[in-house]
C-alpha cells in the first residue's frame, strides 16, 4: 500500500494515477470539498480517502504501508497564516517522518524551489549550506524550516525512515491543477488567456536590471515529476534532498511564444504591473542544477517547454479544466 498525502491535488493526483496504472493500491489523504477536485481522481478512484483530520487515527492502526509520498501542504505563495503554515508544512511533516522511521516506512516529501528566495545564494541542493538560504515568503520559509529539521535529524543520528528523499519542486505545470484557483501555473494561465481570445499577459519586471518578459523560471512538466517519484519508489537505496526541475531556465516571453504556437495564433503578449503583494517577493530567476539527482542514477529525459505546452494545450482542447 502507498500513502499519498495531498493525493487529490495537482501533483498528488498525477502520481496516484501513475501508481494505479501500475496496479498499486493507494490511500489518498486529502479533502475533496466542492471545487471539483474529485475530478482529479475520476478515472482512478483510490482504495480509500482519509481526511487529514483522521490521519492520526489511520496511522495509529499501523496499516501495512510500504511508502509514503508526502505532498499535502499549504502551498500558496501569498499565504499569511503562519500558525497554519507551521502546523501543516512543518509539524505534520515531522510527525509523518517520525512515524515512517518507527514503522520502517519509506518517505518522499515535497520541498520547494521557493526555499531559495531571490537566488542570491544559488540553487545548490543537498543538506549543506541550508542556513544561508532566505526564502521570500511564508510558504518558502515553512518548507525551508522542515528541510533544516531533516538536516539536523540526518546529522544527529536520530531514527530515520529506511529511505527518505526531499524534492525541491520548481515550476510544475500540467493537468489536474484547475482547482488551485489563483495558484495555477503560469502556463495554464497563459493558455486560458489565449483560448479566451486575448494575448498572454506578463508582469512587468520589478527589477531595473531585467527587461519585461525576461524573468525566467525552470518550468517542469508534471509527468516528469511523477517519473522521478516512481524512480525513487523503484530505487530504495536513494536518499537525500534533490532539486526537481529540468535544469534549464526559460523566460516568460518564451512561455508566451510557446502558448501562441500551441494555439495556432500569431505570437504576441502584453505587459501588466506586478501586484503590490508580489513586489520585492517575486522570484525573477530560478534554475535547478540537476547534478545531484543525475549522480544518484536518474537518467530520464525532461520534457521541453515547447513540447509540454503543446501537450497541455491538447489536453485542454479535450477538457477545458485540463483534467487528465
Amino acid at each position: 500500500m502507498i500513502l499519498v498525502t495531498g493525493g487529490a491535488g495537482f501533483i498528488g493526483s498525477n502520481l496516484h494515477a501513475a501508481l494505479a496504472r501500475r496496479g498499486q493500491e493507494t490511500v489518498v489523504v486529502d479533502r475533496l470539498r466542492s471545487n471539483g477536485k474529485w475530478r482529479n481522481l475520476g478515472s482512478h478512484p483510490p482504495a480509500r480517502i482519509v481526511p487529514p483530520e483522521e490521519l492520526d487515527d489511520f496511522l495509529d492502526r499501523h496499516p501495512p504501508v510500504e511508502m509514503a509520498f508526502h505532498l499535502g501542504a499549504i502551498s500558496s505563495t501569498t499565504a499569511s497564516d503562519g500558525d497554519l503554515a507551521w502546523a501543516v508544512n512543518v509539524a505534520l511533516s515531522q510527525k509523518l517522518w517520525r512515524w515512517c522511521a518507527s514503522r520502517g516506512v519509506r518517505l518522499v516529501y515535497a520541498s520547494s524551489a521557493a526555499t531559495y528566495g531571490d537566488g542570491s545564494q544559488g540553487f545548490g541542493d543537498g543538506l549543506e549550506g541550508l542556513e544561508r538560504l532566505r526564502p521570500l515568503n511564508l510558504y518558502g520559509w515553512s518548507k525551508h524550516a522542515f528541510d533544516r529539521w531533516v538536516a539536523r535529524a540526518a546529522a544527529g543520528g536520530a531514527a530515520r525512515p529506511p529511505q527518505w528523499a526531499g524534492l525541491k519542486f520548481f515550476n510544475v505545470y500540467g493537468p489536474n491543477e484547475a482547482h488551485k484557483g489563483p495558484m495555477i501555473s503560469v502556463v495554464k494561465v497563459k493558455l486560458d488567456e489565449v483560448r479566451a481570445g486575448g494575448l498572454p499577459r506578463l508582469f512587468r519586471s520589478d527589477r531595473p536590471d531585467m527587461a519585461d518578459g525576461e524573468q525566467k523560471r525552470d518550468f517542469i512538466w508534471v509527468g516528469d515529476v511523477v517519473d522521478v517519484m516512481l524512480w525513487l519508489l523503484d530505487h530504495p537505496g536513494v536518499n537525500g534532498l534533490f532539486n526537481l526541475g529540468t535544469g534549464t531556465a526559460r523566460s516568460y516571453r518564451a512561455v508566451a511564444e510557446a502558448v501562441c504556437r500551441a494555439e495556432g495564433v500569431a505570437p504576441g503578449m502584453e505587459f501588466i504591473d506586478m501586484p503590490p503583494v508580489l513586489r520585492g517577493r517575486y522570484q525573477s530567476f530560478t534554475e535547478a542544477p540537476m547534478d545531484r539527482l543525475r549522480a544518484a542514477g536518474y537518467a530520464g529525459a525532461f520534457t521541453t517547454l515547447e513540447e509540454g505546452v503543446a501537450r497541455y494545450a491538447a489536453i485542454l482542447r479535450q477538457d477545458p479544466d485540463g483534467v487528465a
